[in-house]
């Protein structure tokens, strides 16, 4: 997992480094440059532009601009504050006018089709939220040191920083609370099964779905053996025997319209992990029986669709919820806003639950504030269903001994990359339940 950390972290660890600010600016400097010079394919007879503020982001500039000039490059260097509207002719622009700490309003010099090399972070881009004003730099590339920042990753961040680079430059981020998911944390995560496994020892209950409304049931559990799950017992208040879903290996059980959660209760603990809430309404009745299963499962739980409409305080037992935006301002009274990380944080305290808040990029918080970021998804997720089945993802994942903060991390991660090997239109979510086993065999 690569460490991620805000702006004010990162400059409590400049300021902890033991390194001297100098040392650490001729690093980033060196880091720069050589990216420069991978750019425009050398440095003799380059031109080159520099824009720099007055901080530590400037003080990187000036450093690679120096470096470049030692390469062969023609570099000039503008302070921000007097840099033109239209940048002169070049090959490249190195943007340093503001770092991560920048807040407000910024207008960048146009580069006149120029490639832009932005230093730590494009100038405008919020270092915390990844919000950006209509004139903050788009950047060709983007070198950044130590760690990757949030704005690199949320909000308009992914769409101005062009391919990140993460430079190591000798600060210790070891401390960092927030990372970024990679494909080999799947393989390092998902355990082999021994030669004495069998089906119940990761078997997930899957509680969804009414009568009339089997298909979000169907793609969760479908979705929960795709991901390893050895057994799936799928119950759906209310529905009769011959009514439930057929055909598959999932195994169905008729459950009462009412007091369905006594037998939930009776049987789980047989389970490793339980799915609820996708398809099931929002009944008076039906949240109350979901409430129930919520203070006295004694098994992790994926809390999705309606059942989130039940939660109205901290959670008896460990949980994963999955809210989108508009269920998140249920739960809150309000929108994320632009800081998804304390918005999925604090819900995650006030519930005492994994929070997982879907999005382009997915935030997931623990109660103690730790949390993951997946990038993998795109509008191919954007389709009916697609929750379902991350959520068929994640009890898998915790039936096969993941706790829930790192189930829920790597589960998104999973989904989004599954889904890539999709068409760009016309997918459905059942298509990515079948190119689950695909991206795990590769990776897993």
């Amino acid at each position: 997992m690569i460490p991620v950390v805000t702006p004010e972290e990162m400059r409590c660890i400049d300021e902890d480094s033991p390194e001297p600010a100098g040392v650490l600016v001729q690093r980033a400097g060196v880091a720069v440059a050589r990216h420069a010079l991978h750019m425009v394919g050398g440095g003799y007879g380059r031109r080159v532009v520099v824009v720099a503020g007055k901080g530590n982001n400037g003080a990187d500039g000036r450093a690679a601009a120096e470096r470049l000039r030692r390469n062969g490059a023609r570099v000039r260097v503008f302070d921000v504050t007097g840099a033109p509207e239209r940048l002169p002719p070049c090959d490249l622009v190195v943007d340093a006018a503001f770092g991560t700490g920048f807040a407000g309003e910024y207008r960048a010099p146009d580069p006149g089709g120029a490639p832009v090399l932005a230093v730590d972070i494009p100038s405008g881009v919020d270092g915390l939220t990844g919000e950006a004003g209509s004139g903050a730099v788009r950047a060709t590339s983007t070198v950044t040191f130590a760690a990757l920042k949030p704005g690199l990753v949320l909000g308009l961040g992914p769409e101005r920083t062009g391919p990140v680079e993460l430079v190591d430059i000798g600060l210790d981020v070891s401390r960092a609370r927030i990372h970024l998911v990679q494909d080999e944390d799947a393989g390092a995560s998902l355990p082999r099964r021994s030669r004495e496994s069998h089906k119940w020892r990761s078997a997930v209950l899957v509680v969804a779905g009414s009568p009339g409304m089997m298909g979000a049931p169907v793609l969760v559990s479908r979705a929960a053996l795709r991901a390893g799950a050895g057994y799936v017992n799928l119950g759906v208040p209310g529905a009769a025997l011959e009514r439930m879903p057929s055909g598959s290996e999932v195994v169905g059980r008729a459950l009462p319209s009412e007091d369905w959660a006594t037998e939930v209760l009776r049987d789980s603990g047989r389970f490793k992990a339980v799915v609820v809430g996708p398809g099931m309404g929002r009944g008076e009745g039906t949240l109350a029986e979901v409430r129930r299963l919520l203070a006295e499962s004694p098994v992790p739980l994926v809390v999705d669709g309606d059942a989130l409409a039940a939660v109205d305080g901290p959670l008896g037992a460990e949980a994963v919820l999955t809210p989108h935006a508009g269920e998140y301002e249920r739960l809150t009274g309000s929108p994320p806003g632009p800081d998804r990380l304390d918005g999925a944080r604090s819900l995650a305290a006030r519930l005492n639950a994994v929070v997982l808040l879907k999005g382009p990029t997915t935030v997931i918080a623990s109660p103690e504030g730790d949390a993951l970021l997946s990038v993998t998804g795109d509008s191919r997720l954007a389709t009916a269903g697609t929750g379902d089945v991350l959520s068929g993802v994640i009890a898998a994942f915790m039936a096969q001994g993941m706790d829930a903060m790192r189930a829920a991390g790597v589960a998104a991660h999973v989904h989004g990359s599954a889904a890539r090997l999709g068409p760009v239109r016309g997918m459905v979510a059942g298509d990515v339940v079948e190119l689950l086993p695909p991206w795990l065999s590769a990776h897993a």
